[in-house]
């Protein structure tokens, strides 16, 4: 159906309520459903290497239909019942789609990101319960296999290892070599190691047990973070058809065929993209392991385009920047869209993309917390850039804002909290950890995305701040206590504060500031160094640290991180500028009610439009002075 904005969205709410909706109970419910309607259609496609014309492997919506309910009678037969965790440790493969339907089909599905220090994907296995999990076989250039080892040694309810060998997506003779250069392995922990093929291809393709038809929990996701233990986020199979539902019912059709070069331990690639795609037929298509960060993916991507004849591209704003450095040297005109998707995308970037590429770019808005998806620019409709769209159907917005009287709903372009009811919010059991539920939510419906946001007169929703004051750098989330909490173990340090510094690219990347112990001195250089021994997380290490005479705080003593911001801003802004050598500088920066920090820019003699091309490719707003 054509989906153009607020009015189809609230004719879509009017024909029916969500819950007399004739959808499917359960996930294997769902997948049955559209094999019986698309047997022999293209469903997905992996393939190991990034080259348009190197191998891939594509099964049909009947041969994946079979082939998840062999992995649902493999996760059976070793004891996954209804409530029993299955995780996984591996990059993107068709195996890791295997065992994530398969999974939660027999039990639950728990995706973990093999970039995660063992230390923490060993703490997430104990928090879930995991008692299976599904890695890699040892494989040249990657540590998953021994990362792996290391966390099922330190969780002890794991007793059943499964490996996947990427070798067998090879062709000779690099087929041949792997197996001679593939790195040794002594496991010196519980579980008993098998292979995950050789294990599922014994399994019927009929399913061996009753797909019981209740709601229930499928998938437990990690959120994002860098040191400590991640929370775990619980998804009911109704999120995840949910989540089906809206691509089905605005964007997609059994005819498409999505690129999703997003990692599979990622809401956005399997609830949103491999979901939908569940839901209406259509065809993935997930290039390499890592995908964006498998070798040669960007230098190929319009291949790739042209040999899956893709139709809509998935990406985030550092992979569409990126992309923006390769030249269109194959036939993308099959391609109607792009999706962006969990980080802010800069107005340059939208207008150098669209230009370059004849797509037009729709960003969405989406939260593991709340299965996936919440609101988005739609596709036929009017976008407005900078904005995360309307709410999908069923989907209800409240921004609410604290006063002297408490809180209360904000009007039209009040900023406030975002907070969202819709059917993939798992109300009162968002996080296994019940004391983490308290007080996440707003009137006992609407769960608190700690974002801060404001909803124009036309229903358009617009985030101008974090709440939780989470760092973004290109969708990875960091938690700047992490950071701190690193440099407060330096002797020197008093006082610390990270946020996130603008970045053209990443959106943002973490920096720090730092108040000295009264009579003691250290360099930046060397705080650096410390927090490239004391912080674990690469991505968490900041890029930047200053030191003040003194740290910006609140009355009651709380570091005050919108002036750190502030400055962050103004070192950012004016380097950029310097070294494009255009003489304007930033005057100030302002917090605007309706655009977050807007930072005032003296021209100096150059033009708006020669500014805007040099700093516009940041996400936060800028003005004349």
């Amino acid at each position: 159906m054509k989906y153009a904005g607020m009015e189809d969205r609230n004719a879509i709410e009017a024909q029916m309520p969500w819950q007399d909706r004739d959808v499917p109970k359960t996930l294997y419910g769902q997948l049955t459903e559209t094999t019986e309607k698309f047997p022999n259609h293209n469903a997905v496609s992996f393939q190991l290497l990034s080259g348009a014309t190197d191998k891939t492997e594509t099964f049909t919506w009947k041969q994946l239909h079979g082939k998840v309910t062999q992995a649902a009678n493999l996760f059976r037969s070793l004891g996954i019942g209804p409530k029993d965790v299955v995780a996984y440790v591996l990059p993107n493969s068709n195996e890791t789609i295997l065992t994530l339907l398969g999974g939660a089909v027999a039990g639950i599905a728990n995706p973990i990101n093999p970039l995660l220090e063992p230390e923490q994907i060993g703490s997430i296995l104990r928090e879930t319960g995991a008692s299976v999990v599904v890695t890699l076989r040892p494989f040249p250039k990657t540590d998953v296999a021994e990362k792996t080892a290391k966390a099922v040694k330190l969780a002890p309810g794991v007793h059943t290892v499964l490996e996947v060998d990427l070798n067998r997506y090879l062709t000779p003779p690099k087929s041949w070599i792997v197996p001679l250069v593939r790195p040794k392995m002594t496991v010196t922990n519980q579980a008993k190691y098998l292979n995950f093929n050789a294990e599922m291809n014994k399994q019927p393709t009929k399913l061996a047990f009753e797909d019981v038809q209740e709601d229930r929990v499928g998938f437990y996701f990690h959120t994002g973070g860098t040191t400590g233990m991640p929370k775990v986020a619980q998804h009911l199979y109704s999120g995840a058809i949910y989540n089906g539902w809206v691509g089905a019912t605005v964007l997609l059709s059994a005819d498409d065929v999505m690129l999703c070069p997003l990692p599979l331990f990622h809401v956005m690639a399997c609830q949103v993209m491999l979901m939908g795609a569940v839901a209406s037929g259509a065809h993935v298509v997930f290039p390499t392991p890592q995908g964006y960060r498998g070798e040669g993916v960007f230098a190929n991507l319009w291949k790739l385009v042209e040999r899956y004849k893709v139709t809509f591209v998935v990406s985030v704003p550092t992979a569409l920047a990126a992309t923006m450095q390769v030249p269109v040297n194959a036939d993308i005109s099959s391609v109607k869209t792009a999706f962006s998707g969990s980080a802010p995308l800069p107005l340059e970037l939208f207008k150098r993309f669209e230009e370059k590429t004849g797509m037009t770019i729709v960003e969405g808005y989406g939260m593991t917390e709340a299965t996936c998806l919440v609101s988005g620019n739609p596709v036929d409709g009017e976008k407005k850039v900078g904005s995360i769209g309307i709410p999908f159907p069923y989907t209800d917005i409240k921004i609410i804002k604290g006063t002297a009287d408490g809180e209360v709903e904000a009007k039209v372009d009040e900023i406030g909290e975002i907070c969202v009811s819709n059917p993939g919010v798992y109300v009162g059991n968002t996080y296994t950890e019940a004391d983490k539920n308290k007080g996440l939510y707003y009137n006992d419906k609407y769960l608190r995305t700690g974002d801060l946001g404001r909803v124009d007169a036309d229903g358009y929703l617009w985030i101008t701040g974090r709440s939780k004051d989470l760092i973004i750098r290109g969708g990875h989330n960091i938690d700047p206590a992490e950071i701190e909490e690193a440099l407060l173990g330096h002797p020197a340090v008093a006082f610390a504060g990270a946020i996130g510094q603008p970045d053209a690219h990443a959106g943002e990347l973490p920096c720090a500031f730092v108040e000295l112990v009264d009579g003691a001195s250290v360099t930046p250089e060397e705080l650096l160094a410390f927090c490239q021994e004391h912080v674990t997380e690469r991505a968490a290490q900041p890029k930047h640290i200053k030191i003040m005479d003194e740290l910006p705080k609140t009355a009651v003593g709380k570091i005050f991180k919108p002036d750190l911001r502030k400055d962050a801003i103004f070192r950012i802004y004016d380097e950029t500028l310097e070294n494009a050598g255009s003489p304007a500088r930033v005057a100030s920066v302002i917090d605007d009610k309706k655009r977050g920090l807007v930072a005032q820019v003296a021209l100096n003699g150059a033009s708006e439009a020669d500014v805007e091309a040099v700093i516009g490719r940041f996400v936060g707003a800028w003005e004349a002075a």
